[in-house]
C-alpha cells in the first residue's frame, strides 16, 4: 500500500503563487508517473501535470507556461510550482501516483486526499 501526503494549498491572490508538494510512502519497488490533477466545482478531475521516472513531463494546455512539475527521485516526492495564478485555477488538487510493491506486481494507481488552493482577491 502507498500512502500520499499533500500539502502546500491554500488562498492566494491572482496573479500570485503556490507551491505542492506530495510525498508518497509505503511499501514501493518503483514508481512510474506522478502527477497532479484538480477537480473544480461542478466538474470532472482534470490532468494538471505529469513526471515519468525518465523525467518527461506534460502539461495541461491551460497550465502551460505558469505551472512547473518537479520530482525527487530518491525521496519519491513531486512538487508542482503555481506562477501567475488565475481564478479559474481554484480546485481540490490531488496528487497521483503509478506505483507497484513488487516486481511481479502491476502498476496501481493510487490518489492523495485533495488540497484545496482558491485563487481570489
Amino acid at each position: 500500500q502507498v500512502q500520499l501526503v499533500e500539502s502546500g494549498g491554500g488562498l492566494v491572490q491572482p496573479g500570485g503563487s503556490l507551491r505542492l508538494s506530495c510525498g508518497a510512502s509505503g511499501v514501493i519497488f518503483s514508481i512510474n508517473v506522478m502527477g497532479w490533477y484538480r477537480q473544480a466545482p461542478g466538474k470532472q478531475r482534470e490532468l494538471v501535470a505529469t513526471i515519468t521516472s525518465g523525467g518527461s513531463t506534460n502539461y495541461s494546455d491551460s497550465v502551460k507556461g505558469r505551472f512547473t512539475i518537479s520530482r525527487d527521485y530518491a525521496k519519491n516526492t513531486i512538487w508542482l510550482q503555481m506562477d501567475s495564478l488565475k481564478r479559474e485555477d481554484t480546485a481540490v488538487y490531488y496528487c497521483n501516483v503509478l506505483a507497484r510493491s513488487d516486481w511481479y506486481s502491476p502498476y496501481d494507481d493510487y490518489w492523495g486526499q485533495g488540497i484545496q488552493v482558491t485563487v481570489s482577491s
